[in-house]
């Protein structure tokens, strides 16, 4: 398997973690979303939304390609459901599904680097202050919904899909300075999380493309 990945791309990073999380072997490519690879005309060719992560892999000599954070880790629990990313009761699945969306379509979206640096050129709006105040916004939605359902994770005592759309969310958070004071639950799941190997394998500064840390 090839994962089309950028080092600092939160979406890459779920993916990371449900690949690590299984114990699947997998290849980076690493496409340089600040240098403009997501351009380049062959990656734009296998996603059309340049976008990162995407998945490839071949089986048969037929080269199959899957775009799209949950698409790929849904895609995941299906061929490899053990260890689960998912609940086994319908509720939960719910739920972790729900959590997971309200940050993949309720918050990143907000965040993503292409949208903040077309609204300052295009529209003079300042990127940090924007994006600020929508991961206020989904980090309290989150909050709310996750206080319902929590355990030791998110959804629960086990590990599932909601965790890997937390630990990516709440490290950009923190990069753009929003104060997790006012959201107990997930610092605390994002804490857990966070110390488990997959989780811990999967963060920006250990991968291929991460740049080297000065001493």
């Amino acid at each position: 398997m090839r994962l089309y990945s950028y080092w600092q791309s939160s979406s890459a990073w779920r993916v990371r973690i449900a690949l690590a999380y299984k114990g699947l072997a997998y290849e980076t490519v690493a496409v340089d979303l600040r240098a403009g690879g997501q351009d380049d005309p062959a990656y734009a060719r296998r996603n059309p939304l340049r976008q990162v992560p995407a998945l490839e892999w071949e089986q048969d000599g037929r080269v199959t390609l899957v775009s799209q954070s949950l698409a790929i880790i849904e895609l995941l629990e299906e061929q490899h459901p053990d260890p689960p990313l998912l609940p086994r009761d319908p509720v939960g699945r719910a739920q972790a599904r729900e959590l997971a969306e309200i940050v993949n379509a309720g918050t990143q979206p907000f965040q993503n680097l292409s949208f903040l640096a077309h609204l300052e050129r295009e529209h003079g709006i300042e990127p940090r202050g924007f994006a600020q105040r929508f991961i206020r916004r989904g980090l309290g939605a989150l909050e709310e919904r996750a206080s319902r359902c929590a355990g030791r994770h998110l959804v629960g005592d086990q590990v599932s899909v909601a965790d890997l759309y937390l630990v990516p969310q709440l490290d950009v958070s923190r990069r753009m300075e929003v104060d997790l004071a006012p959201f107990p639950t997930l610092v605390r799941c994002d804490e857990v999380a966070g110390k488990l190997p997959a989780f811990d394998a999967a963060r920006p500064e250990r991968q291929p493309d991460a740049p080297e840390q000065k001493e």
